[in-house]
């Protein structure tokens, strides 16, 4: 086996089965059943949830009429079998209905549907039960989550959807939790806190069901925690196993025997203090013929291995895909793909199972595109990495050495005494945006970014709670210019490892993509358009207006014999909040959200848009010094332009620092260093600066006001 380093950690037992669990062609194209009652009653609802065994989840490719979980079955794979619409009857397509969250922030939802019922969730972790026919609400369930929480979200309020089994909802939290609700009413039937709530914990993820258990991560490495993956039984909540990613205070013992092996990989500097990171904020699928549960891990707590790490080591099991036993959370075999992570890669984009015919012979494998830029195959029985190649620009490495597993860096890349520019940038080659494969045409369809950044390390740093902790410099990232940003929806053969063909667009942050036996990709776009290609070739076949950009990836289902297609429109999340002008050039971003769903020769329209910002009005520059501005400059890069936009420019999701009124800014000290927004979201930040810092900071944004009116 290539890599000993990737060496299973014990012996995988596995039975092989005759079915198909996972993406398997025999339950592909068996018709989906022409009528499902119409779930009108709690007691209907609750009835065709609670029919949702472990069982079913396991067959859930042999009802696409439904979506079970996440991504679509345990293989995530997010190809449909439903052709009813497809590339010769797509013009057709037509919104059936909309359901107005009536949020503003982003909406990265997944929807569930069962038996007629759409279960989907919004930002601050709200979940909705819908009629699939007419969109209307069956019931909806707001958490509660405080505002003061948001802050601790590196990439906005948002969630990615919700999991069902046996009669029951489950969601995790933005604030930790997680809460099982009845599926027929959305009342608790029971939560539980997952995380410390005094440190920087967030849960964004969909939460997954196996073998009865809820497993759920959470996310916070970029302010400063230690990741882990946990289960919770279904029925009590009561916690069954929990993983953790990365080594604790090595004067403690360990949790298992993996992280003392792991700590002898991290070396020099007290890692532990910030957290080191490693958190398991999205991916997960699983394969029950081998029993393994598969997990992606993220980036290290700081970013910069330089200060997190000082002596080097490949500093397991961050950026990696981790196989564990679901019935006790050990870890099997592990292949890291970017050892000692410096960049922010993190391994915790899409996981999809398949079976690939490699160099003649039928493997069982993962396919993932992550954030360093290379399309992995790796047997997922044993972890070895079967080929690597880039699927974009990704200048921080040559190649992945087949023989070691391990990326063979490019040289100028060491940004210890020196600036680099390195792509991809942290918002990833491919983000959380899930990709989808199609068995038909054997392409996987991935929503890619083409973003630059800037790393430097911060030779200033220390640990400061509550705040980011990178190591890395933010003042070089002042600004994106919107020219050397793009995006693109790229169709990727993985037997091949060649691109076959992709769909370019004027920026990146694109939705996630789902494809069909129709011979159908449906990907939404960053501004405002949900778009239908043929899945073989690329042509673009339809397309309509959104009212918001999309970042989400739709579903497909059918009710009744009829076929639609939904999906969550509602800009936002980690690229929309901090790329400035570049995020605000990405086009129509309405802020309210919305639920979409289309079918063929529907007839109903999306409310009117809103009118764009007006210009800004003649402003005058401050009469400050000019070593006042870029000190202010600096600071907002500093501790503003992860929410606000970098240059002082709103991305389109919270407010534009620029248009703020006279009267708001009198008050600026005792919203920045007080908090007197905090239960908007906005934190205090008096314990990192001082009225000086704050007035630089005023001033810079004044100068920025001003820049723009001319």
């Amino acid at each position: 086996m290539r890599g000993r380093r990737y060496l299973l950690v014990r012996s995988v037992p596995f039975v092989v089965s005759t079915l198909l669990a996972v993406g398997g062609c025999d339950l592909l194209h068996k018709e989906p059943s022409s009528t499902v009652p119409a779930p009108a009653k709690d007691s209907e609802r609750r009835a065709a949830a609670d029919s949702i065994d472990a069982a079913r989840l396991r067959a859930a490719a042999s009802e696409p009429q439904n979506w079970l979980t996440h991504g679509g079955t345990y293989a995530e794979q997010r190809f449909s079998p439903l052709d009813q619409i497809n590339d010769g009857n797509v013009q057709k397509l037509g919104l059936a209905w909309s359901y107005d969250t009536n949020t503003t922030r982003g909406l990265e939802a997944t929807p569930l549907v069962v038996d007629g019922v759409i279960y989907t969730t919004g930002s601050w972790s709200i979940v909705y039960a819908i009629d699939a026919r007419n969109g209307n609400e069956l019931w909806k369930y707001d958490p509660q989550v405080p505002r003061e929480t948001g802050p601790k979200a590196c990439c906005d309020v948002v969630n990615r959807g919700v999991a069902l089994y046996k009669g029951k909802v489950f969601v995790g939290t933005l604030d930790g939790r997680l809460v099982a609700l009845d599926a027929g009413n959305g009342k608790p039937v029971w939560e539980v806190v997952t995380v410390d709530q005094s440190r920087p914990y967030t849960i964004t993820g969909a939460p997954r069901v196996v073998e009865g258990k809820v497993i759920i991560g959470n996310g916070g490495a970029e302010l400063g925690v230690r990741g882990y993956v946990s289960a919770y039984d279904s029925d009590t909540g009561k916690m069954a196993w929990r993983f953790y990613t990365v080594p604790g205070d090595p004067s403690q013992p360990f949790e298992s025997p993996a992280l003392e092996r792991a700590a002898r990989t991290w070396k020099g500097g007290e890692w532990w203090k910030v957290g080191g990171g490693g958190t398991v904020w999205d991916s997960m699928a699983y394969d029950p013929d081998l029993h393994l549960l598969y997990i992606g891990t993220g980036n290290g707590s700081p970013w910069s291995r330089f200060v997190r790490s000082p002596g080097g080591g490949d500093n397991l099991y961050l950026s990696s895909i981790l196989a564990l036993n679901p019935t006790n959370g050990e870890l099997v075999w592990y292949y890291q793909e970017t050892p000692g992570d410096t960049w922010d890669f993190t391994a915790t984009q899409h996981i999809i199972l398949a079976e690939l015919p490699i160099k003649g012979r039928l493997r069982k494998v993962i396919l993932h595109a992550p954030k360093n830029g290379f399309f992995y195959v790796i047997d997922r029985q044993t972890g070895e990495l079967l080929s690597a190649e880039k699927f974009v620009e990704a200048t921080w490495a040559d190649r992945v050495d087949l023989k070691t597993g391990r990326p063979v860096l490019a040289k100028g890349t060491d940004y210890r005494d020196k600036t680099v520019v390195v792509k991809p940038s942290p918002h990833g080659a491919h983000n959380w945006q899930p990709m989808s494969f199609n068995p038909k045409t054997g392409l996987v369809y991935i929503p890619t970014h083409d973003i630059p950044m800037i790393f430097g390390v911060n030779h200033k740093w220390k640990y400061r709670p509550g705040h980011w902790n990178t190591g890395t410099d933010f003042t070089l990232i002042k600004e994106v210019p919107r020219n050397l940003v793009a995006g693109a929806l790229l169709a990727w053969d993985p037997v091949r490892q060649k691109e076959v063909w992709r769909a370019p667009y004027k920026g990146p942050w694109n939705g996630g993509t789902l494809t069909t036996a129709g011979n159908l990709v449906f990907q939404g776009t960053a501004d405002g358009r949900f778009v239908a290609y043929r899945a073989d070739n690329g042509t673009k076949l339809w397309e309509a207006p959104s009212g918001s950009g999309i970042v989400a990836a739709p579903v497909t289902y059918s009710v009744d014999g009829e076929q639609y297609v939904a999906v969550m429109a509602g800009w936002g999340g980690a690229f929309a909040l901090a790329a400035g002008d570049a995020a605000a050039a990405a086009g129509n971003n309405h802020p309210i959200g919305r639920l979409l769903t289309f079918k063929l020769n529907g007839a109903a329209t999306l409310p009117a848009a809103q009118k764009p910002r007006p210009p800004l009005p003649a402003t005058a520059a401050p009469k400050v010094a000019h070593a006042v501005i870029t000190k202010g400059e600096d600071l907002y890069a500093i501790h503003c332009q992860v929410c606000h936009g970098s240059g002082a420019t709103s991305g389109g999701v919270l407010p534009d620092l620029r248009y703020v009124a006279p009267a708001v800014q009198a008050s600026i000290n005792s919203i920045v260093l007080d908090g007197a927004l905090r239960g908007n979201g906005m934190p205090a930040f008096r314990d990192v600066m001082n009225e000086d810092d704050v007035a630089a900071i005023l001033a810079y944004v004044q100068q920025r006001a001003a820049d723009a009116a001319k």
